[in-house]
């Protein structure tokens, strides 16, 4: 068995070509790196990148190797170390493994509660700017070690002079920030009114509005749509009473309703088309089982 991290006659480490092209968004590096280093919980990944979020898919032979904190915990170290460009939330989905399906996706999000044995979405932090100066060659912390590769760059000599003056220089940056920043903060409350008490109070008996917040208005019907499917969907997984099914009908039927909208001159007119068909299905299903609870409580 070769050894990976072996240089190619050119000097590079195809390990850092691979681990260079996940930081710079590319998904099947991304998974790559997962699988490599996820070998020893038995769990292999697929992942797309959909709706501003990476959806990723970890399967395993058996559910008992699909602990959902040992999983998340790896999954997230990993994608921080990576660092991924433009890949700041994630959904996870896990399941046992099945045949291969290649809209995956489309097939958890219409029967989740069938498809899946957890889910989980999570945030990418980004490391501070000292930390990128100072070790960008990042490796995950904790006790659990990560088989990510040893040389991220073609090797170069260190120069400690160098390093002190990078650290150094952000700290002043860092400082002149902070600075400036306090003075505009004094420089503005220096220049608010000193007699606040003509401002209007809240009024106590306006009732708090308790209905859903409508969809934010620069999204577009398509977007808008997407967004009330992945919350019913995700709320799908947990509903239980008649009134929660029934939130869960009208959450589907609401995002039809707004792929119904989407022009025909639009590029994405086809995949609206075939979404309302699927999102009033998932609406009729909702319906159903929020009859079979009422049946079941009578």
């Amino acid at each position: 068995m070769k050894d990976p991290f072996v240089r190619s006659p050119r000097g590079v480490d195809p390990a850092d070509n691979i681990v260079q092209q996940a930081r710079q968004g590319s998904i099947a590096a991304i998974v790559q790196v997962l699988n490599d280093n996820l070998t020893d919980l038995g769990v292999r990944t697929r992942a797309v990148f959909a709706e501003g979020w990476l959806q990723l898919l970890c399967e395993s032979p058996q559910a008992q190797g699909l602990d959902i904190d040992e999983v998340v915990e790896r999954i997230q170290e990993l994608l921080e170390s990576i660092s991924a460009r433009n890949i700041r939330r994630v959904n996870i989905y896990c399941r046992v493994a099945r045949e291969e399906q290649l809209l995956w996706l489309d097939e958890i999000r219409r029967d989740p509660e069938n498809q899946l044995l957890w889910s989980k979405s999570i945030s990418i932090r980004r490391p501070n700017l000292v930390q990128r100066l100072l070790n960008p060659q990042r490796r995950p912390t904790g006790p659990r070690k990560v088989a990510l590769p040893r040389r991220l760059q073609p090797s170069q000599p260190r120069n400690p002079e160098r390093d002190r003056q990078l650290l150094i220089g952000s700290i002043i940056f860092i400082l002149v920030l902070l600075l400036g920043g306090i003075w505009a903060y004094r420089t503005w409350i220096s220049s608010l009114p000193s007699d606040s008490t003509d401002l209007p109070a809240d009024d106590p008996s306006t009732p708090n509005d308790t209905s859903p917040p409508p969809p934010p208005p620069q999204l577009d019907a398509f977007a808008q749509a997407v967004t009330l499917a992945e919350q019913a969907s995700f709320a799908g997984q947990t509903a239980e009473t008649r009134a929660e099914w029934l939130d869960l009908a009208a959450k589907w039927q609401r995002a039809a309703d707004l792929m119904a909208q989407v022009p025909p001159d639009d590029s994405r007119y086809q995949t609206a088309r075939d979404r309302t068909q699927l999102y009033r299905q998932n609406s009729q299903v909702a319906q159903q089982r929020a009859e079979q609870v009422e049946q079941t409580d009578d």
